[in-house]
């Protein structure tokens, strides 16, 4: 019994932590990145933005045509105040 005690203990202090502190820690790095859902999400945002970008260009077109110089009286009020 002698024999198998300090190797036991020596094992089960050092080498069985570390042991499980590593597999823990490379399925983390295993597990990382997006699931399906947060992948779908991710796209739908995406497409979202999209159209909100397309809107705002559609605006800013509209705008062009019925007022002009908005863009300058929007630099204008902030460079004066």
């Amino acid at each position: 019994m002698g024999i198998f005690f300090v190797p036991t203990i020596v094992f089960m202090v050092v080498v069985a932590p570390i042991w499980l502190i590593l597999h823990y820690w490379t399925q983390s790095r295993m597990n990382r990145g997006l699931s399906g859902e947060e992948r779908q999400q991710l796209e739908d945002a995406l497409a979202l933005a999209q159209k909100l970008e397309q809107r705002i260009v559609t605006l800013e077109t509209i705008l062009d045509v019925q007022q002009p110089d908005w863009r300058h009286y929007d630099d204008d009020r902030h460079h004066h105040t």
